[in-house]
């Protein structure tokens, strides 16, 4: 080991060819620059990341009155529309009468990242991802066991998305995410940094003896493929979670909760 919408159908006599057809705008618009569900709401709202908040006309309660009074305190405007309209919205997601259009997500460079963090930081680096729950899973988890910041790379793989903000519960609005165009050199450049990069493969160490001290990379691989052959090169050691069952892997969100909280053990000296 070295020192890691619906929309009416146009009349086909008068429709323009569609490549003409000039974008449509609105000031509702909100594209993917959005957040629906309480905890995801308020948290942008605490960031200062809300543009304006959508509510159900009919929702009422306790936490319909804490979103207004924070937006209230952000001078963010309220607009109340038909519960219909944040189904359309959301993509039908579970948006519990709220939804928040904000500021687009600021991800940083690798070297941002490594500017803001603390000495001896954790790191997990997410090869291709592709399932946003996954994704929000992990980022939740992220930020209960401190890993310091995570690292995506900006093709192929999914990126902060409503669904991940919502899944995360918030917690992505308190976790560095840096997006990189090549995940080994970045990697490389890590390792020049002095962190211990860790993989995890059916044939490696066990990860309940992991010592996780010091600068640390932790690449999780994709849902299908796992770790890329690629990447496997720059690890320094292969970290195996022992099964039993009939099905030999595990979804990537419950894996890598299990090797961040050994993480978590290992650098806090819990017993």
């Amino acid at each position: 080991m070295r020192e890691k919408q619906q929309r009416n159908r146009p009349n086909k006599k008068n429709a323009k060819p569609r490549n003409d057809r000039p974008k449509e705008t609105s000031t509702e618009a909100v594209e993917d620059n959005f957040v629906f569900g309480f905890h995801a709401v308020t948290e942008a709202l605490k960031e200062g990341r809300g543009n304006k908040l959508f509510l159900s006309e009919d929702a009422r309660g306790e936490k319909i009155d804490t979103l207004k009074e924070a937006a209230r305190e952000q001078a963010v405007p309220v607009k109340w529309v038909p519960k219909q309209k944040l189904d359309l919205m959301s993509d039908q997601g579970v948006h519990q009468g709220m939804l928040l259009a904000i500021t687009p997500y600021q991800y940083l460079t690798l070297d941002e990242l490594l500017e803001q963090t603390k000495e001896n930081p954790i790191y997990l680096i997410l090869d291709n991802l592709e399932d946003p729950h996954n994704f929000g899973s992990i980022l939740r988890t992220a930020d209960a066991s401190g890993i310091d910041g995570v690292i995506i790379p900006k093709h192929r793989a999914v990126g902060i998305t409503p669904v991940v903000v919502k899944t995360s519960t918030g917690a992505v609005e308190h976790v560095p995410v840096a997006r990189v165009t090549n995940l080994t050199q970045a990697i490389q450049q890590l390792k020049k940094a002095g962190f211990w990069i860790f993989g995890t493969d059916m044939a490696g160490s066990d990860y309940r003896t992991w010592n996780a001290q010091g600068s640390v990379g932790l690449i999780i691989g994709n849902e299908g493929r796992g770790m890329g052959e690629g990447l496997k090169k720059e690890v320094d050691q292969m970290l195996t979670i022992p099964m039993t069952g009939h099905v030999q892997s595990l979804n990537a969100s419950v894996a890598a909760g299990l090797l961040m909280y050994q993480a978590y053990t290992s650098r806090n000296g819990v017993s």
